[in-house]
């Protein structure tokens, strides 16, 4: 593993949008940067049976998710030439309309960008030990799967 420190990508609750905001605007004094990326992803309403999600549960196999999530940045950086990445996850109770993964990457061109952000999210989605228990709006609930 490298020498770079682990970094907790986890958000207890939704990722409020002014701290998504204010990401963004930080960037605007990094002048060498010429593209950023951005994903958002957001909680759905889905409807099963007639009832629709009303949040999601979000728990994670922490230690284990942020060394994966370590290695995943390390090949990430390796591959794109990026100025910079940032993951932020949430965990616990997120509700419909509410952002829950904040993906956002930077380079000096728009391609490495889209690309390293676009295999981002596959991959965190596909390798990292987080579920979600969708919640419905009877108090029902079922386990989320991960597409």
């Amino acid at each position: 593993m490298s020498k770079n420190k682990i970094k907790n990508i986890f958000v207890n609750g939704s990722i409020n949008p002014l701290f998504i905001a204010e990401s963004i605007a930080k960037h605007s004094s990094k002048t060498q940067i010429g593209g950023h990326s951005i994903f958002l992803g957001q909680v759905r309403k889905d409807e099963l049976q007639g009832n629709h999600v009303f949040a999601i549960e979000y728990t994670a196999y922490d230690d284990l998710a942020l060394e994966k999530m370590h290695l995943i940045r390390e090949e990430i950086f390796e591959k794109y030439p990026l100025s910079c990445m940032h993951v932020y996850h949430s965990l616990g109770r997120v509700h419909s309309g509410e952002i829950c993964l904040f993906v956002f990457t930077s380079s000096a061109h728009r391609k490495p960008a889209i690309d390293a952000c676009s295999e981002l999210v596959e991959r965190l989605k596909a390798e990292l030990p987080i579920w979600g228990k969708e919640i419905f709006e009877n108090d029902t609930h079922q386990w989320k799967e991960n597409k």
